[in-house]
């Protein structure tokens, strides 16, 4: 027997070598496919930052959670949801009227998200906040609770500055 390769044989072996790559190439593929979806980012738990980040009566922009961490004079951290409940607009926190503001519509809410004026149906929804092993604050995406009915007003809302969607605050 000859140790030569001939043309043929070295075809063929190279079609079986394709084919054989193809072929893992479909299932790790579809392995990757069939694995449950990751609960690391919006819809699950996130990840956002240390508690001392957000100092009290300031509000910190979540992007991953879609939503804001808040932490209220005198009150625990609140995690909230940028989306307006009216039309699904992103509420802005404004710093001059330390409120939040719905440029579409103008719905406005304090800083525990409850609604202060507009035609939104309630505040902003909220999520779950725990404290994670590591010291860092979790926000629970795949858990919201609705907001507050109009007319709901726990906190003190300062007076503040002008609006930043126009108007006076």
């Amino acid at each position: 027997m000859s140790s030569t390769l001939t043309r043929r044989h070295f075809l063929v072996r190279t079609w079986r070598a394709g084919i054989g790559l193809i072929g893992a190439a479909g299932l790790l593929s579809m392995w990757k496919l069939l694995q449950p979806l990751a609960t690391s980012g919006f819809g699950g738990k996130v990840r956002a930052l240390s508690p001392r980040a957000v100092k009290e009566g300031t509000v910190k922009e979540v992007p991953a959670a879609r939503g804001y961490l808040v932490h209220p004079v005198g009150g625990d951290l609140i995690a909230l949801s940028q989306k307006c409940p009216h039309l699904g607009c992103k509420v802005a926190w404004c710093e001059s009227s330390q409120k939040f503001e719905c440029p579409c519509h103008g719905s406005k809410f304090n800083i525990i998200g409850e609604m202060l004026e507009g035609p939104t149906p309630r505040g902003l929804d909220s999520y779950p906040v725990e404290i994670g092993s590591d010291k860092l604050v979790y926000i629970d995406t795949s858990s919201k609770k609705n907001g507050p009915p109009p007319g709901t007003i726990t906190v003190d809302t300062p007076t503040g500055g002008a609006s930043c969607t126009g108007g006076q605050a």
